[in-house]
């Protein structure tokens, strides 16, 4: 059954030539095999999709015109009046009966691992759809001062306040427009905490193809919460979000994660007692015992879509996002507003990446571009292009920016096997490695690797504070079990590593970072930073002619792991590894690296391949990087079968390469 929508046409019957007003007409009827044609137009609504499709026949909805339908969780607000004696300030009242699940503007955001710098609401105003600032009290809106951690610094003077008149039962609105008429330009607010998004968990096989959708009052999305976002799966299985555009969700894009624990909904900031780390394997364990596996979710796909301009992730997940493909997806300007801080934040969050691909994604311009947080075993990141995901720029040297250098990539208490190969790694800082088990093959990486043997603690001033984080069996949600970090377990082969010129107020931090748990502030591309780590022949020297000891004290077994490194180059002072054996350093040649965007096209502008040595290498496979170490896991596919690293960056594939991702 095909289904029609047209924005308005409210007593439609569903047919081309009568179709229905609201796309939730059609959700609320739509069963598998059905695929609902939504026509160019404004839809003011939250879509929360009854019934689910099966993988032989999913239900779709489909934008008959891409970006032609527009899903928007703001109404268009008008009846302004100007305040008598402040230029540019103007007032409204809405009744709050306007909001029919919640509130925005009485909604705080809260949630664990969030950090209220100021009390920020769910809702926003828009100008011509973007965002104001809210700021705390009314004189800030008529006497706006400039928020320098912003990315925008300039429009951070266009700001808004809320108030109640619960007398009225309304919210009052003030807002500094400077010189526009919010009566004549288009003015809205966000009224709805989400787009397209069950409410029920397990409706399973939707795709969602072509729309615009945006603005929707979203609250922060932290593993140990239920997390919302303005388009989901809601804990269910095989939905495909494909060509749409997705902005200004107050705080995630898309998420694919975790299910609502009434037990565990922010128990860290709730109840205070456990720390957060603890809460969460409790919420793990929880989820693993009600049926948390690859039967009931994931499996997810998300493709060429544009993601932007949202407060704390474009996509995000815990659990619900396991064996999913993410794909060919722009995603950038991620808390540029820096008005949200804590952790979450990235282009991409995901905890628990099972078996996950991330690939041929473009992610640039976000506080972190990409964060794989806890069990990223089996996940697998190739043929990425990341850029300018380090702060600061001159705008953000503040304090609050610096609790977040940024980078392209932090893996986090991690035992892998993770697989990063063929990517394009090019911010000041490439990696935040606070993890194990990881193997980075055929890379050009232009940024450094920073926290290498730290921020796997929890941070306790004074007494041992070890994260133990589970790992899995191979390709399975069973947890084989749980483990701290000895750091190390890292392999590199074929990469390029190309220095950039450090950032003088980066490096004035370094000397300030060389004590703290989370981060060292390196600046300095290469793997020198794992010199002091053994070679695989160095650490099984420390158990040669061990039979069994019974209780004899040894440090053996909480020493670091070893680490590999062959066929990797070095330019412009990038540092090899101390027991490289065969590292080719470049110390003649000048190497420049520049992003360069044209008619809407990306291009690496560079010297670097007049430079290359005559170099290449057989192409290598899952049995030359070994296992993963606590998890005894092979670097390979999801479904068991050898990777093969014998395709580029492009596609192109050859049985010998040179380093780096290219094939030239």
């Amino acid at each position: 059954m095909i289904y029609y929508v047209s924005a308005g046409n409210h007593a439609g019957r569903g047919t081309k030539e009568d179709p229905f007003g609201t796309i939730r007409q059609a959700a609320d009827i739509a069963l598998p095999g059905d695929e609902v044609i939504v026509l160019p137009g404004i839809y003011r609504e939250a879509v929360d999709p009854k019934h689910a499709g099966t993988k032989e026949a999913p239900i779709v909805y489909r934008s008959s015109e891409k970006g032609g339908a527009v899903i928007t969780g703001a109404e268009r607000i008008t009846g302004w009046e100007k305040v008598p004696g402040e230029d540019g300030v103007w007032k409204v009242c809405v009744p709050n009966s306007l909001f029919t699940d919640r509130n925005p503007f009485t909604t705080p955001v809260s949630g664990d691992w969030f950090i209220i710098y100021y009390p920020a609401h769910t809702g926003d105003v828009f100008l011509n759809g973007k965002s104001l600032y809210e700021v705390t009290d009314y004189e800030k809106v008529a006497h706006p001062v400039t928020y320098a951690p912003s990315w925008d610094p300039e429009f951070t003077l266009y700001t808004w306040y809320t108030a109640q008149d619960e007398e009225k039962d309304m919210t009052i609105l003030y807002a500094n427009f400077h010189e526009y008429d919010p009566n004549t330009e288009n003015v809205e607010i966000s009224v709805r905490k989400s787009c397209f998004y069950p409410e029920q968990e397990g409706i399973s096989y939707i795709t969602l193809s072509g729309f615009t959708i945006c603005q929707a009052a979203t609250q922060w999305a932290p593993p140990t919460a239920y997390q919302e976002g303005m388009v989901g799966p809601h804990w269910s299985k095989g939905w495909v979000i494909e060509d749409c555009e997705l902005f200004e969700s107050k705080c995630s894009g898309i998420s694919l994660g975790k299910y609502y624990q009434p037990y565990d909904q922010n128990r860290w900031s709730e109840k205070k007692f456990k720390d957060g780390a603890q809460t969460q394997r409790d919420v793990v364990l929880a989820a693993w015992r009600e049926g948390w596996s690859g039967n009931r979710v994931g499996s997810h796909i998300v493709r060429r879509c544009h993601i932007h301009d949202c407060g704390q992730t474009g996509i995000c997940g815990f659990m619900g996002g396991i064996f999913s493909l993410i794909e060919d997806n722009h995603i950038h300007h991620i808390n540029n507003k820096q008005n949200l801080a804590g952790a979450e934040i990235a282009g991409i969050k995901m905890h628990a990446a099972i078996d996950v691909i991330f690939r041929r994604n473009h992610i640039h311009h976000c506080t972190r571009g990409m964060w794989l947080d806890w069990q990223a075993q089996g996940t697998r990141v190739t043929q990425n292009l990341m850029h300018d995901n380090t702060v600061p720029f001159p705008h953000l040297r503040t304090a609050q920016a610096d609790n977040v250098l940024g980078e392209d990539i932090w893996l986090e208490v991690s035992h892998g096997p993770t697989l990063i190969d063929n990517n394009l790694l090019l911010s000041t800082r490439s990696m935040r490695i606070s993890a194990q088990g990881a193997a980075l093959v055929h890379n050009l990486i232009a940024g450094s690797f920073a926290a290498v043997g730290r921020g796997t603690d929890n941070g306790a001033p004074n007494v041992p504070s070890p994260r133990y984080t589970p790992y899995h069996l191979p390709h399975s949600t069973d947890i084989a079990g749980f483990m701290t970090f000895l750091h190390g377990d890292m392999r590199f082969y074929h990469n390029i590593f190309v220095q950039q010129e450090k950032d003088p107020y980066l490096e004035s931090r370094i000397e300030e970072l060389k004590n703290d748990q989370w981060d060292d502030g390196n600046l300095t591309c290469g793997i020198s930073i794992y010199d002091d780590y053994p070679t695989r022949t160095e650490w099984e020297a420390m158990f040669e002619g061990y039979c069994g000891e019974g209780s004899v004290r040894t440090d053996r077994y909480y020493l670091p792991l070893p680490v590999w490194a062959e066929g990797n180059l070095y330019f412009n002072g990038a540092k090899p590894w101390k027991k490289e054996t065969d590292a080719i350093e470049d110390r003649e040649n000048t190497i420049t690296l520049q992003v360069v965007s044209e008619d809407g096209k990306w291009r690496l502008a560079t010297n670097l391949y007049d430079h290359l040595p005559d170099l290449k290498l057989p192409a290598l496979s899952t049995e030359d990087l070994g296992e993963a170490f606590e998890p005894e896991a092979r670097f390979e596919n999801p479904d068991g079968t050898s990777i093969r690293f014998d395709t580029d960056y492009h596609g192109a594939s050859a049985k010998k390469r040179i380093p780096g991702p290219f094939i030239i």
